[in-house]
């Protein structure tokens, strides 16, 4: 299987044997556009609605090709080509150092 990360990290999924899959940014970012409106004003903080529209950056889907986005960009794309980071691993200090495996959004 081939791999492309498209978000604008490397990404290193580690297995429960501790052993790393690294899979480096591939230079090209998926999004999601978002178009936010304020709806209200409370006690003088603004609150937002959000509405999600078009993945963008995301290429036709190929064999044997996963590609790995943000978890907003997989849930927005519904294909089953498109795959987001599993739950985040983080050091002591708090923080990210890679995710336990992968995340699959079609069907929610």
């Amino acid at each position: 299987m081939n791999f492309v990360n498209l978000t604008p990290h490397t990404l290193n999924i580690i297995e429960e044997d501790g052993s790393v899959y690294t899979l480096p940014a591939s230079g090209q970012v998926a999004r999601v556009e978002v178009e936010r409106t304020v709806d209200f004003v409370m006690d003088g903080i603004e609150v937002f609605s959000t509405v999600y529209g078009e993945v963008t950056g995301l290429p036709e889907r190929q064999r044997d090709t996963a590609y790995i986005v943000s978890a907003l960009v997989a849930q927005a794309a519904k294909r089953s080509d498109v795959y987001s980071p599993g739950e985040l691993v983080r050091n002591g200090d708090g923080q990210v150092i890679g995710c336990r495996g992968l995340t699959y959004h079609v069907g929610m």
